[in-house]
């Protein structure tokens, strides 16, 4: 059976949702999964990353990482959405993405995808939980197959227990913890192997 096809997109200012999206990247066994690693366009304008040094030397860092575009989300078997907290919701570098997939969704071609998403805030009460489940909204009115973590392993306490899906208090370095990288790691896996089930119930 041809191997599972995995797209990472992210959206990060700064860094931690795009260690995170590697970290999910990374999990993924190069034997049964092919992975396409992608970063939604930029909205904000050059002033604004000019003015906050972190932002800008992100911005550098990752410039060889392409752009996602709606063919990387055709292709895909299953998809890990990363994305910061923007007052209590998505970011909307990520939001303007998803709207601009109509097209896809509109010839079915969202339908039966595997989806999970991860995402961070300043603070540990800065509205993780309704930005996944913002993101989720999305995902039910396009047909996909939402699967969290849940309380499946006990590695999801470690990185502070959301169930919905990996949620980090983001630091100003951009760095995550080793307990945050072990729950991105078993929920890339799990998304794996749930899009592995349905293709073979397919074939």
């Amino acid at each position: 059976m041809d191997k599972v096809k995995l797209a990472v997109i992210y959206y990060s200012a700064t860094g931690t949702n795009f260690r995170m999206a590697q970290a999910a990247a990374k999990a993924a066994p190069d034997s049964t999964v092919d992975v396409r690693l992608r970063k939604v366009r930029e909205l904000a304008p050059a002033e604004a990353i000019a003015a906050n040094p972190a932002w800008q030397a992100h911005i550098q860092a990752t410039k060889e990482v392409p752009v996602a575009v709606p063919e990387d989300v055709e292709w895909a078997d299953a998809l890990i959405l990363s994305t910061p907290t923007r007052f209590g919701n998505l970011a909307a570098q990520m939001k303007q993405f998803l709207d601009t997939l109509g097209g896809l969704w509109a010839q079915g071609k969202t339908v039966n995808k595997v989806v999970s998403a991860m995402t961070s805030a300043q603070n540990p009460h800065g509205g993780q939980e309704t930005t996944l489940l913002s993101l989720y909204t999305t995902m039910y009115h396009w047909g996909t197959i939402v699967v969290p973590p849940g309380y499946t392993d006990p590695v999801i306490f470690g990185a502070g227990g959301n169930p919905y899906g990996t949620s980090v208090t983001a630091e100003t370095t951009g760095e995550i913890t080793e307990e945050a990288v072990r729950a991105v790691e078993y929920q890339a896996r799990r998304v794996i192997t749930v899009a592995e089930w349905i293709r073979k119930g397919r074939s």
